[in-house]
């Protein structure tokens, strides 16, 4: 009986450390591993500066988006960024979390901004840089330890890009130098990837959709062929390949530097 009793143990063992040794049994609990690693390490380092007035909304500069940021959905929660993030133009309207633990007047808890505007120069001394509206500087901090921070001028951060969801449908803003032959606009308010791959446009005389061309920033140019009109319907892109049509967006009687206010968005 006690020789039995000892066969099974050892019986047992052998299929313990057979069963442990199994790559299915490894790959299980590196598949595990691996999704905590992703969850945990999702913020990665970059560096934050702020500009403008100290509570102010900074600016939609070098994206075309002018001081529409002050206003709803931005709300002066921006960021200029470097060359990494800016991209000569492609970076504009894309979101990002952000956040500072390093210096005491920290609050720890990320908040949310869009790239409006680019840094150039100095600020392309790191890999990330993000030169923060006033506003959105001050957000980072502790409450009532808003001036202590703005005070440190240059912070460490972590950021995450982060989908876009506004409360708002796309607009379009006619560039003030637009004229019956050649139409350009600024983008605002995208949601999903933020960042707009290719925009089509077709009105009144043209037979198919017309590719539009990234003029700067978020602005789209295209030169209009004779006998085209308005109204004009809009086909965005985004970088996931994403369309959404706005038709007729643009009315016949279109005035440059008015807003022009869809009713569609990428989810």
């Amino acid at each position: 009986m006690s020789i039995f009793i000892n066969n099974s143990r050892f019986i047992n063992i052998l299929l313990l450390i057979l069963f442990v040794s199994n790559d299915s049994c490894l790959c299980m609990h590196s598949t595990v591993n691996v999704t905590a690693t992703l969850n945990e390490g999702g913020f990665s380092p970059a560096v934050a500066t702020w500009y403008g007035s100290p509570t102010g909304a900074g600016s939609g500069g070098a994206c075309g988006l002018q001081n529409d940021v002050i206003n709803a959905p931005y709300n002066g929660m921006i960021s200029a960024g470097n060359g990494n993030l800016f991209r000569s133009g492609a970076g504009c309207g894309t979101c990002y979390m952000v956040k500072c633990i390093d210096n005491p007047a920290c609050s720890g808890s990320p908040i949310h901004v869009t790239i409006t505007d680019e840094c150039p120069g100095l600020c392309n001394n790191e890999p990330f840089h993000f030169d923060l509206s006033g506003k959105a500087f001050g957000s980072l901090a502790k409450p009532g330890h808003e001036y202590q921070l703005r005070n440190a001028g240059r912070i460490n951060i972590q950021y995450t890009r982060v989908r876009c969801h506004y409360r708002a449908h796309i607009a379009v803003k006619i560039d003030s130098g637009s004229n019956p032959y050649y139409l350009a606009m600024a983008v605002e308010n995208v949601n999903g990837d933020g960042e707009i791959e290719r925009i089509e446009i077709l009105g009144e005389g043209l037979k198919s959709w017309g590719a539009m061309q990234r003029s700067w920033g978020e602005t789209w140019k295209f030169n209009v062929p004779g006998g085209t009109s308005g109204p004009f319907s809009i086909r965005f892109t985004d970088r996931s390949s994403n369309s959404v049509v706005a038709n007729e967006l643009i009315p016949r009687n279109w005035i440059p530097g008015k807003t022009y206010y869809s009713r569609i968005n990428f989810r």
